[in-house]
């Protein structure tokens, strides 16, 4: 029979499949001694029974009657008692944290009876009202599903009426009536009364955080996250200790160094006399924690010493909520603290001085995803810009976007293309879809640990937040600054790294950290100038990407088909070119010469047409080789259809049959007339599984022969200039060893006759492309005939899923993302069991053939973390990605060689 409920004295860290990260961390907290409030925990395991049956298992409740007796005997008070009343908290807690997308219920226990008793126990009428008309509110709203504006308006109203500037400005008797009027939209909205009994409270309370776990802003977040669906949550049931019982009680949440910064110290909001989710939620702008040191020392003192433990034990930054209760500190939460990029590279690297991590677990404690967001540009600082206010920097980086005011509008522009700045007064978590699609959020309230700012860093979505200048209004549908009053559809750009907030689009300028990937470390640091915690920055990532490079087993290369791209591939970390596609060399100008190919009437005409192509694909061949001189350069050979080079089909037909219908007559009409029969003559229904690739080349006599001796030839010049030229020829989409063996013996005999002719030794390898499942299933035939293989992903998803990804990602992707079908496009991440079942398959195959086989791969997700991931653990031996995501490729590919040695971290 399974154990639904654990003691805070029962578990451990470790159990978070179990416990979920709240109550495997509370566990963990009081196992040391911290002072943590008791209390006990629901497991995940009862949530997925409920979510499975719709119905809590019938042993959890006897399992939660006999923890809840053992919390009144430890306290000496029992739940909701007239006189001497035990209160406790209902609060979500999943594996993973998710900030705000799940439910919390506060001061559970009270009524219309046990408010006067918490009023004796703690002699303050107004602290018990107040924490009544809260259960009343988080109740309704969380557990009843009613309106939580409804709650909102009617304390907003209240004030206004008492002109009260703030809550705590509400007397006993204003929040008295609060609770009449409370209970009163309950009864309106819900269809029943509020409930009175402290145990019924107590299980609809628990049976709604459990529905939680399937709210809507809960599944967006965890798609966004790619946190699986099946965990469910775990539900924390915490003896109540109070913020809100006068100027020596508050509430708060720290980190033990700053998440958007990384820099270290004391760091944090408080509130004093507020409770619970006040700190988070924004709607008070809250103290520096710096602050407490003079309104408490005892407690800061304490704290201090607390943050100190617990970073010390866990070893990383850690992020904690507690509560001070008339000078008492209880801990009420802690994990592993959500952080910016930047911060994570910094505090990687402190960990690592401070002689608490090693440089391989610094490595795991930094991703691809993270540098590649300080890769991006910043606002450049000479650029003139039109300044509207200064908030708190909660999450850095550029942002520039339409205003937008809710999530509605944020979807609807985005939808149509647009960048958005998502403004709100604060946010909340059904504000989610909206900060998703945003490219910043602006909040006029909240500080730098309110719902926003902790959202937003853990996105990496920039973020400005607590601009108390601003003024929102909704309805009016106007955000006011001063006397500027701008409306939905005006520009802003915000600077999450400063706070400021700027009119209109600003100029960018690459980041520091930009200047070091492209210029190295001295470029970087003079970019990141005299400001300390940049240089610290630029520091940290040069020391994590060299160490990822120092561990790596897989070597990075680009997709690179021109000199400039190489050059600045290699600038990156490139250590050779992994795919030339070819047929880019014969756009724009040179489009002409591939018609004329097409049009060849005869073998004359065909050899004319290909002598024309030659010099041009030797000069490019050239270039590239010479901008990697000394490293391999992958030359893919033609693999699209010969009609992409055409025009469009139906284009020219009407063009010619205006001309047609206006008797037009001349060469060039012939020649448009002469261009649709051949357009005709090659149109294809499905032109991605039809005349391309190695077909093409085996069907057009003498164009892979011009391609393969232009190679040979580039590469010849470039060793009699004194050069190191490493030229591979890799034919594209094989499906049969024959196919290869056609083209391997017309390669191999044309670099002989160029190697002759130019008085030069060649050996330029042949491999190919797997990018068709034959080709992968039947790899040990073709190994006999390929020196590499390079898996092309990208077509190897679309001919494994069936997908043609041009049509299938507009037409119905989103609703399979939306329904579950696909937590992520099987383009941007490899699909591990479908197609990474058939690269693994392909390497082994082609290895049992020939066990020094060079594999690569060279599809998009050679520069995605997570399938970089999957490529080490196959054996690959180089990745290939655009030259951007070069130093992502780096970190990642040095990260997977410390995880594959170490599978427990």
């Amino acid at each position: 029979m399974a154990t639904y409920v654990y003691r805070f004295t029962e578990g451990d860290k470790d159990q978070k499949d179990l416990l979920g990260g709240k109550g495997a961390n509370l566990a963990e907290m009081t196992r040391l001694g911290l002072p943590v409030p008791p209390g006990f925990t629901i497991t995940t395991e009862a949530c997925r029974a409920y979510l499975r049956d719709g119905d809590v298992p019938a042993d959890l409740r006897v399992e939660v009657t006999l923890a809840l007796r053992e919390l009144e005997d430890t306290a000496g008070r029992s739940l909701g008692d007239f006189h001497d009343p035990l209160l406790v908290s209902v609060r979500s807690g999943a594996k993973f944290s998710m900030p705000g997308m799940m439910d919390t219920v506060l001061n559970i226990g009270l009524n219309d009876a046990s408010v006067q008793g918490l009023t004796e126990l703690a002699g303050d009428a107004r602290f018990a009202w107040d924490s009544y008309r809260r259960l009343i509110q988080m109740f309704g709203k969380t557990v009843l599903d009613v309106d939580g504006e409804l709650f909102s308006d009617a304390l907003d109203a209240k004030k206004e009426a008492r002109g009260a500037a703030a809550d705590v400005d509400l007397t006993e008797d204003d929040l008295r009536e609060l609770v009449d009027e409370y209970k009163q939209i309950v009864k309106d909205n819900a269809g029943r009364e509020f409930p009175q009994h402290p145990r019924e409270q107590l299980d609809l309370a628990v049976e709604a955080v459990f529905r939680s776990w399937n709210t809507e802003r809960a599944r967006l977040y965890r798609r966004r996250e790619r946190i699986p669906d099946d965990l469910g949550t775990a539900v924390n049931v915490v003896t109540m200790v109070f913020g809100n019982l006068g100027d020596s009680s508050g509430t708060g949440v720290c980190f033990t160094r700053d998440p958007s910064t990384g820099e270290s110290g004391m760091y944090g909001d408080y509130l004093v006399n507020a409770q619970g989710e006040d700190v988070v939620a924004g709607i008070r702008n809250t103290l520096h924690l710096t602050d407490l040191e003079e309104l408490d020392p005892r407690s800061y003192a304490d704290l201090r010493a607390a943050m100190r433990r617990l970073e010390t034990h866990y070893r990383d930054l850690c992020d904690i909520e507690f509560t001070i209760e008339q000078g008492k500190l209880w801990l009420l939460q802690t994990r592993v603290g959500k952080r910016t990029a930047g911060a994570a590279f910094r505090v990687a690297t402190q960990l690592v001085d401070e002689n608490l991590i090693t440089m391989d677990e610094a490595l795991g404690r930094v991703t691809g995803a993270q540098l590649s967001q300080l890769m991006f540009p910043q606002f450049d600082p000479a650029a003139t810009k039109e300044h509207l206010t200064t908030g708190l920097s909660a999450s850095p980086g550029a942002a520039v976007g339409e205003i937008v005011l809710d999530t509605a509008q944020a979807e609807a522009r985005a939808a149509a293309g647009a960048d958005v700045i998502l403004v709100r007064r604060e946010t909340n978590p059904d504000d989610l879809g909206g900060m998703i699609v945003a490219k910043g959020v602006l909040t006029a309230r909240g500080g730098k640990t309110s719902h926003a700012a902790v959202v937003a860093r853990g996105m990496g979505t920039c973020a400005v937040v607590g601009a108390e200048e601003i003024a929102v209004d909704v309805e009016a549908e106007t955000v006011t600054i001063g006397e500027r009053v701008l409306r939905p559809g005006d520009v802003v750009a915000i600077d999450g790294t400063t706070g400021e907030v700027y009119l209109g689009d600003v100029p960018v300028a690459d980041s520091p950290v930009m200047a070091y990937i492209s210029g190295g470390l001295d470029a970087g640091l003079a970019a990141a100038g005299d400001d300390a915690d940049t240089r610290e920055l630029v520091e940290a990532v040069h020391r994590l990407l060299s160490h990822a490079d120092a561990r790596r087993r897989m070597a990075v290369r680009t997709n690179a088909d021109n000199a400039a791209d190489a050059q600045r591939a290699r600038e990156r970390g490139a250590q050779g070119i992994g795919l030339c596609r070819t047929e880019h060399m014969f756009l724009g100008d040179r489009r002409t010469l591939v018609e004329r190919l097409i049009l060849a009437e005869g073998e004359a005409e065909r050899d004319a047409a290909l002598a024309g192509l030659l010099e041009p694909q030797r000069s490019d061949f050239e270039s590239l080789l010479e901008a990697m001189d000394g490293l391999p350069a992958t030359i893919r050979l033609i693999d699209p259809p010969l009609h992409e080079f055409l025009p469009d089909l139906t284009e020219l037909a009407v063009e010619v049959a205006l001309a047609d219908e206006r008797g037009e007559s001349g060469e060039e009409v012939e020649r448009r007339r002469t261009l649709l029969a051949a357009v005709r003559r090659m149109h294809e229904s499905n032109p991605m599984l039809g005349l391309r690739g190695v077909r093409l080349g085996l069907k057009i006599p003498g164009l892979f022969a011009l391609q393969i001796r232009a190679v040979a030839e580039a590469a010849a010049h470039r060793s009699a200039a004194g050069g190191s030229p490493q030229p591979e020829i890799m034919v594209p989409l094989v499906g049969s060893r024959r196919e290869l063996q056609i083209v391997r013996d017309e390669a191999e005999r044309i670099v002989a006759e160029v190697a002759a002719e130019q008085g030069v030794t060649l050996d330029i390898p042949i491999g190919c492309m797997v990018e068709l499942p034959r080709a992968a299933m039947t790899a040990e035939r073709i190994a006999e005939e390929a020196d590499f293989f390079s898996f092309g992903t990208n077509d190897l998803t679309q001919t494994a899923w069936g997908f043609s990804r041009d049509d299938v990602e507009g037409a119905f992707f989103a609703d399979y993302l939306a329904n579950g079908v696909l937590t992520i496009s099987p383009f941007e991440t490899l699909d591990a069991d479908g197609v990474g079942a058939l690269v693994r398959i392909g390497a082994e195959r082609g290895r049992s053939t020939s066990p020094g086989l060079k594999i690569g791969v060279c599809g998009e997700h050679g520069g995605d973390p997570e399938s970089i991931h999957f490529f080490e653990s196959v054996g690959l031996d180089y990745v290939s990605c655009s030259p951007f995501r070069v130093p992502v490729a780096r970190l990642e590919a040095g990260r997977a060689a410390v995880k594959g040695e170490d599978a427990t971290r």
